[in-house]
């Protein structure tokens, strides 16, 4: 690690002054609370994420508790920021489901579930999510898992249209919040590890009729290009990566500027991720990994900035994105910041697309720095050597992923959900791998390189190689300030108030309290599971409340199995409401048994294993975990049971449960090579059998 780097994981510089500070000469008791809500998915139309509410504050954080809790329908992710109108709080949760709740006590008043078909579940990427819903006149927007935009009546929950923003017969998602422009609402949709093309939709708030559409990456150019912008940047690829699907969705990050009529466009990441098949002959591939302006009236191409030139590593730039007015250099400038994936923080002036500033903000072994004067990365001689063995960091997980940040005007620092994932990326072993349309999944990449080795220790390794923090940057020195202590990966969206807090939920199941100069923990609060989204603060007759929607999952609770397996945290939905003086109580944490009665044994050859070993990483790692170690919310399939184990061809190439998101395989994989993956999970389960047995026996 270098000085820079070692001097950020002790710095604890103050941020400057506070906006009207408390002083000692304040009442004793909290002064009431100006009515506020929470309107926006960002709170304000900047997206900062901050609010102005300052009753619970760092002088009395410490008498904070929980006020009412509310248990979803389901046990998959949640990933939400909820809004609060009008008294009454909107959250959606997994499989795209919405609950109006009261505000005060969290009673429902009505409940909405577009009945998603579960087998969408294997065209998606990173869980049945979503990351919260639209508010404007009076009705409620959410985006559909299966690809709808939906508009619900505030009041009482009924439909008022509903729309197929994608084509259902493609592997196209939608785990996004709409964001409001004007009249219009936009979705964009999620689905570039699975060949899709990526595009940003609007639509009439009113009737849901269609006024625009922007696609990100250009299409076969034999089919004419849907604007001249396309036709420009189809300059940029090489090769037909159309047959790939080409990528560049927009599965989260979008705001509206309503002063400049501009939205910004957060773009993912290719289809497939290596380059080198998707566009064979170089180009940077616009606009992948690219923040873009268009016309929010009209969709036509403004400016852009790509963050990640010819990107192969999955580094999106679909991370959020705030705007804010800040002074460079003596003058005011009204910029856009953000931390995407590849590890920088950039600032660029939102009126023309310039880059002002580029630093990085975690280790990135894949470009040393960000030249201002060309705006591109200098990339590392070994950043694209993918041998199974070179460290990339970041990896494809990201520096910083989809969980929200926030800018604190008063200490001028941004809040960022940091981590640190380390990932070896190999070139495809197997010719199939190098062609499109070989799986539900390819990134063109061998997963074999991500099987973790079969360590004693393996658990303690993942844990001090993994890890997250929460950072405090200061964008105009470019530099950062504190720093929490590293733990756990799996830290959540972030949250600042006037009252000098910044809120988080941390990697231990911790709901968090900071100190927003200092970095010092101020307060805490079990909260059973994960809390990944951002929480958000409202204030009704005078009190302030905090609330938080809760439950592990997510992609990292599939596909980063390996760091997630062992910790056992639970899957527990639910929106959790904080005032200071609460007294309300959660239930105890549900046991969980995961003692793994003893597996039938292998019957397989050496070579017929390893070929199972191959198809699984290939074809079902994605879900399952690598190596079979699932987060928890996928089945782990070395705890499948006998009659799993005689219906395995069913389930396999049968689609047996397609009902419950198991969708068949059978184009992919022949019976032979189902029955090698059936092998290879007998071999890991006794495996761990084994592990278990000894572990009981060297118990006192």
């Amino acid at each position: 690690m270098n000085k820079r780097l070692q001097s950020w994981a002790t710095a604890a510089l103050l941020a400057g002054t506070l906006a009207a500070p408390l002083t000692a000469a304040e009442p004793a008791s909290p002064p009431a609370a100006p009515d506020s809500e929470w309107r926006l998915h960002g709170n304000d139309v900047g997206e900062q994420r901050h609010s102005t509410l300052r009753q619970i504050n760092s002088d009395n954080v410490d008498k904070l508790g929980l006020a009412w809790s509310f248990d979803m329908y389901t046990r998959r992710g949640v990933e939400a920021t909820p809004l609060m109108v009008d008294g009454t709080l909107y959250v959606s949760g997994s499989w795209s489901m919405v609950y109006a709740l009261d505000a005060r006590t969290g009673a429902l008043k009505w409940f909405y579930n577009p009945e998603v078909d579960r087998a969408f579940l294997a065209k998606g990427c990173c869980d049945a999510v979503n990351r919260g819903v639209a508010y404007a006149d009076g009705r409620v927007y959410v985006g559909t898992y299966d690809g709808r935009l939906v508009a619900l009546d505030a009041g009482d929950g009924s439909v008022l249209w509903d729309v197929q923003t994608t084509d259902r017969e493609k592997s196209y998602t939608i785990t996004g919040a709409p964001r409001i422009a004007g009249d219009l609402v936009v979705i964009g949709n999620g689905g570039a590890e699975l060949g899709v093309r990526g595009y940003v939709t609007a639509y009439e708030l009113e009737t849901g009729k269609q006024a625009w559409r922007f696609y990100t990456v250009p299409g076969n150019p034999a089919d004419g290009f849907e604007s001249p912008a396309l036709e420009k940047v189809a300059d940029t690829w090489t090769g037909e990566w159309w047959q790939w699907g080409g990528g560049g969705t927009v599965w989260d990050a979008m705001v509206y500027d309503p002063e400049l009529g501009l939205l910004y466009i957060g773009v993912g990441n290719g289809s497939p991720w290596n380059h080198k098949l998707r566009s064979p002959g170089g180009g940077d591939n616009l606009f992948l990994t690219s923040i873009v302006a268009v016309k929010a009236a009209t969709g036509d191409y403004v400016w852009h900035y790509q963050t990640t030139p010819g990107e192969t590593w999955d580094y999106t730039a679909t991370q959020h994105m705030i705007l804010a007015d800040l002074e460079l250099d003596g003058k005011p400038r009204k910029v856009l910041m953000q931390a995407p994936k590849n590890g920088f923080f950039y600032v660029l002036d939102r009126v023309s697309g310039e880059l002002l500033a580029a630093d990085p903000y975690a280790i990135t072994t894949w470009a040393s720095h960000v030249d201002l004067e060309t705006g591109r990365p200098v990339e590392t001689p070994d950043a694209r050597l993918f041998d199974g063995e070179n460290v990339s960091l970041p990896s494809n997980a990201g520096a910083h992923n989809w969980h929200p940040m926030s800018y604190h005007p008063g200490t001028g620092l941004v809040y960022i959900p940091a981590m640190q994932i380390p990932i070896k990326y190999l070139e495809p072993s197997n010719e199939r791998d190098r062609k499109p349309g070989q799986g539900y999944w390819n990134v063109g990449f061998d997963r074999i390189a991500n099987v973790p080795p079969n360590l004693p220790n393996l658990n303690e390794v993942l844990d001090e190689t993994y890890k997250g923090r929460l950072l405090a940057w200061d964008p105009l020195k470019g530099e950062l300030r504190w720093a929490s202590d590293w733990g756990r990966v799996g830290g959540g969206g972030v949250l600042s108030t006037a009252g000098n807090l910044v809120f988080q939920g941390s990697g231990e199941a911790q709901l968090l309290a900071y100190d927003a100069t200092s970095g010092e923990v101020l307060w805490s609060h079990d909260t059973q599971t994960l809390a990944m989204a951002a929480p958000i603060t409202y204030a009704i007759d005078g009190e302030q409340y905090l609330a938080v929607a809760v439950g592990f999952g997510g992609g990292a609770a599939a596909e980063a199995g390996p760091i997630l397996h062992h910790r056992q945290i639970p899957n527990l939905s639910r929106v959790l409401v904080y005032k200071l003086g609460g007294k309300a109580t959660l239930p105890p944490v549900p046991e969980r048994d995961r003692e793994l009665p003893k597996p039938a044994p292998v019957t397989a050859s050496v070579e017929t294993l390893e070929h199972g070993k191959v198809i699984y990483q290939r074809h079902c790692s994605y879900c399952h975990g690598d190596g079979m170690r699932t987060g928890g919310l996928t089945p782990d399939l070395r705890y499948s049971g006998p009659a799993v184990h005689e219906q395995w061809q069913e389930i396999v190439r049968e689609g047996l449960l397609a009902a419950r998101g198991m969708i068949s395989f059978a184009p992919y994989v022949d019976q032979a090579s189902a029955e090698a993956i059936r092998q290879y999970v007998l071999l890991e389960a006794n495996r761990l059998y084994q592990r278990q047995q000894e572990a009981r026996d060297n118990t006192p």
